[in-house]
């Protein structure tokens, strides 16, 4: 899928979203690339959001994390020559050491708080931070006076 937001129709008649198409386009392109490797999940807690990236194998120093622009990527470059190169045969090779770059569009309410990674488990905590404007509010019932009471 891929979004056009030069065509001169659009950008005329809509003003004030130039930054919302951009992050529209940014979207489709990252979803044309990404792969389902690594396998993760996506777990929400209230506001709390948590990606668990499947990593086995991998260590802190294989791993990149980087946001920019509102897109979170993950990167392994792959493996290393010398472990390639290693003088042990591998005689079956079910644990995957294949390079990968898994991204994810985040809106501009959301935060990074930081990652762990605990037993090939990458985890990175979000959080959707809710403007007090947004927030619901109680609204107060006023009821007019009655004419010609006292």
């Amino acid at each position: 899928m891929v979004l056009n937001f030069t065509d001169p129709f659009l950008t005329t008649r809509v003003l004030g979203f130039e930054s919302l198409f951009d992050r529209l386009q940014r979207f489709s392109e990252t979803t044309e690339r990404s792969s389902s490797y690594p396998p993760y999940n996506i777990r929400r807690d209230q506001n709390q959001i948590y990606i668990d990236v499947a990593v086995a194998g991998l260590s802190r120093e294989d791993l990149n994390i980087e946001l920019a622009e509102g897109v979170l990527t993950i990167e392994h470059k792959g493996p290393k020559a010398e472990l390639l190169n290693d003088s042990n045969e591998v005689v079956y090779q079910g644990i995957a050491q294949r390079a990968f770059k898994q991204q994810f569009s985040l809106a501009e309410n959301v935060e990074v708080h930081g990652a762990d990674l605990v037993n090939g488990m990458l985890t990175i905590a979000l959080e959707k931070i809710i403007p007090d404007a947004q927030k619901p509010r109680s609204i107060d019932i006023k009821t007019p006076k009655i004419l010609g009471s006292k």
